[in-house]
Order: structure tokens, then sequence, then C-alpha cells
């Protein structure tokens, strides 16, 4: 069933990452288009609680969205980032993890703009704010100390999200220890930004990099529709060379007949501290049981 988890809880020294862009609550929505906020609500509820991650970034929450999903989650997980307005309202790029098992040691949120410091700022073509959230965690369990990244590129500019490209990776470049960066990217892989991020080897790929992936590379904005190959997977999480990727796959079932949301949603379960997988590196193909089943799913 589409309730059951695609990867569920994980022990450690594994982590479980999410990058899930849930799609901002609409006004004056018709109560049977899929798009409507109150019906999508308890299915993304449902998916959050049974996958249990330990560290997710959400992209396009809405201040009430993203208190909903904090609360979904339940009382251990906690959450940073602001709105991306001048005022600190509108969407945000929240990231939230599993207080039990991460503890946050500093954060800071800019906009991708050629004036990052001041909220609300754009550049580069970009119709709308844009920012990036980073956030410095120590894995209770082990120990190590890594940086996370969150962050949606522009929709529209082809210009703004090959700057916003650059300028996450001098973050990540400024950035000691490993890395895993969280984000809807708005373009495909292989395209001038998916290279710029992952220039020089600082990042890989997790969907390239896995040991094992669970589903097919679907493209990840699926607009309410059935999840096809031919259509962009522009929902990644990147990851430093000292960070496994043990398993990789892409949620695109709905919850008794309700999408959650119009994006897929990115799974990938790590180990830190251990070289993981070069790009390159072929993984074991998909098992048909396992693709009808995420086909397939009731409702």
């Amino acid at each position: 069933m589409a309730a059951d988890p695609l990867i569920g809880a994980v022990a450690a020294p594994e982590l479980h990452v999410l990058s899930y862009n849930i799609r901002r609550r609409m006004p004056h929505t018709d109560a049977r288009d899929p798009d409507l906020w109150t019906r999508r609500a308890p299915a993304l509820a449902r998916r959050l609680r049974v996958e249990s991650p330990s560290l997710i970034g959400f992209q396009e929450a809405l201040p009430d969205q993203a208190e909903f999903v904090q609360r979904a989650l339940g009382r251990g997980y906690r959450r940073i980032g602001r709105g991306r307005d001048a005022s600190g309202r509108g969407e945000a790029c929240p990231v939230v993890w599993d207080s039990s098992r991460l503890r946050l040691e500093g954060w800071t949120q800019t906009a991708l703009s050629d004036t990052p410091t001041r909220p609300g700022s754009v550049s580069w073509g970009n119709e709308v704010p844009r920012i990036v959230v980073t956030a410095r965690f120590t894995d209770l369990a082990t120990g190590i100390a890594f940086t996370a990244v969150n962050t949606h590129f522009d929709h529209r500019s082809t210009e703004a999200r090959l700057r916003s490209a650059a300028a996450v990776l001098e973050q990540v470049a400024a950035t000691s220890g490993p890395t895993i960066v969280m984000g809807d990217f708005n373009t495909d892989v292989d395209s001038k930004p998916h290279r710029t991020l992952l220039h020089d080897g600082l990042l890989r790929d997790s969907w390239t990099a896995a040991a094992t992936r669970l589903t097919p590379a679907w493209g990840t904005f699926l607009d309410y529709r059935a999840p096809r190959l031919d259509r962009k997977r522009i929902d990644w999480v990147l990851v430093s060379s000292t960070v496994e990727v043990i398993r990789v796959g892409l949620d695109a079932r709905r919850h008794r007949g309700v999408w959650p949301s119009d994006h897929a949603a990115m799974h990938a379960v790590i180990a830190i501290g251990v070289p993981g997988n070069r790009e390159g590196d072929r993984p074991p193909p998909v098992e048909q049981s396992e693709t009808r089943r995420i086909v397939e799913a009731p409702g």
C-alpha cells in the first residue's frame, strides 16, 4: 500500500535523508482539485510519519505548512528556516531533523542574490526571492559533525539557476567536513547547474553514487500525474565524498487516491565518514517486483 514506507526508520550509523517539495498552499482551489492543501495534508502527514526520516529539507513551505509538517513528524522533531521575503514570511526551505539523533550546532539563511545577507533580495533574473539554508549538525550516535544545505532554485531564469549553483558550491567549498545538499533545483540532471554543483568532485549526485536504487529514475515533478521516466529529475540529494550512499528512491505514490504533493519525494540512506561509491559506479538494477510495488500501489 502507499502507506507503507519506501525506506522507514533506520538504525545508526545510517541516516535517512529526505528532500521534498510539498507544494505551497494555493488560495481559491476547487474542492475537487488535487492541488487542494486540505486534501493533500493528511496524505502528506501519513507519508512523513511512516518514513520517520532523520533529516529533511522541505521546499515551498508556507509558515502554516512548515508548522504542520513538523507536528506531523512528531514531538522529537525540530525546525529551522524563515520565509524568503524581507519580512521573513512567505515560502521557506525549512530544515527539519530528529533531535534524538542529531544536535544542531548552528545555522544561517542567505538569499541567492548579489546581496546574500539582505533578506528578500533578488538578482540574476529571478522575479521572486530564492534562499539557501545551511545548518551544522552533530550525529549523536557517531559523534560526527556535518553540514546540511537546503535550497530551491528559480523556476524561470536559467541564469539565476546557474548563478545559484555557483553560490551554493562556493558555500560547500568553504565548509569543512561532510556535506549534504538537498533541494528542488528546477532543472534536469546533466544541466549546467547540475554540472556546476558536481564540478571538481566536491559533491556527488546520490542517485548515481548509491549502492542500491529502490525505484526507477522518475521525473520528480509529477504535477499530480502518474510517474514517468521521460520527465526531468529536478529534486536531488547531493553528498560530499566522505558520505556513503547506501540506497535511494523516489516516492511517487498516492495515499488512498490522494497525491501528497505535485513532486515526488527524494529519499537517500547514507552513512557519514566512510568513502562512498564514485560517480560512474553501476548500482544493481531495480528489481521488477519492487518497481511494480512502487508503480502499482493501490489508490
